[in-house]
């Protein structure tokens, strides 16, 4: 019995050299080029999810049918994402406004829109500065007394009554380009000549000293919707413009952390 014994214990030693010899550690190329294969993916997923969102808010809200632009949309929105990341945004702010001078002064050219529930508040006219351009808006700049409006990010801030009646502050957010918009005191305001019958006279909306300007029917509902740190994105032809808020990376990456974050461990 004990001879069969130690013949066991031989053998079982034997088996477990073998495979000790046989043994060879991992890939190590090969995980490290699986693991950047993933955050290559990654990357790319967020990317596309960010534009499957943008997209869906679009539809949804029915933006194409008032002649809201994608490209302009999308940018909005990725200034709006990089707002809340630089926490110039509270977390709660969930409407955008968005003024596009590309267009002409004809045409209903500011959108406010809730992002979160994917409406769209309000469609109608804005007024330009009277140095920016007649009907079209072609000059921008950051100087006071220039009478021109400026572009880029803004975030909204408080009420008060000027000589414009009810009115809110603005601030703007990007260097060089709006950061003047308070010393200059550019808000938004109600004008008498933001409306059809100017349109009619002139063949152009009136003009401001670059405020953007709103119809007196419509001032108190853009005031109240928007007041209190929300977001305003100014855009209008202009090649030197450029913003820190337009990272469209850095937006996806915030908007799907925690769904990239699951996708990845998912394919792992």
């Amino acid at each position: 019995m004990r001879k069969y014994f130690w013949w066991a214990i031989c053998g079982l030693m034997a088996i477990v050299s073998v495979t000790f010899m046989s043994w060879k550690p991992a890939n190590t190329k090969s995980l490290v080029t699986s693991s950047a294969k993933k955050t290559e993916i990654t990357k790319v997923s967020s990317k596309e999810l960010f534009g499957q969102y943008v997209n869906n808010i679009y539809n949804t809200a029915q933006l194409q049918l008032t002649g809201m632009d994608m490209a302009v949309f999308q940018k909005a929105v990725t200034g709006y994402f990089n707002l809340k990341i630089a926490h110039k945004l509270p977390e709660n702010s969930n409407v955008i406004t968005v003024v596009d001078f590309n267009k002409s002064s004809r045409e209903k050219r500011m959108w406010i829109i809730d992002v979160v529930n994917k409406k769209l508040i309000l469609n109608t006219w804005v007024s330009h500065g009277q140095g920016s351009g007649n009907d079209m808006a072609t000059a921008f700049s950051n100087n006071a007394n220039s009478h021109q409006s400026s572009l880029g990010f803004y975030v909204t801030d408080d009420i008060y009554f000027g000589k414009h009646g009810r009115s809110l502050r603005l601030d703007g957010m990007d260097a060089g380009f709006n950061s003047a918009a308070r010393s200059r005191a550019i808000v938004v305001h109600a004008a008498d000549y933001v409306c059809q019958n100017t349109i009619n006279q002139l063949g152009r909306l009136g003009r401001s000293h670059g405020c953007p300007a709103v119809s007196p029917e419509v001032s108190d509902l853009v005031i109240n919707t928007i007041k209190g740190k929300t977001m305003l994105f100014i855009t209008g032809n202009n090649a030197s413009y450029a913003s820190k808020y337009l990272n469209e990376t850095t937006a996806a990456e915030f908007l799907y952390q925690d769904s990239v974050q699951a996708t990845t461990l998912a394919k792992i």
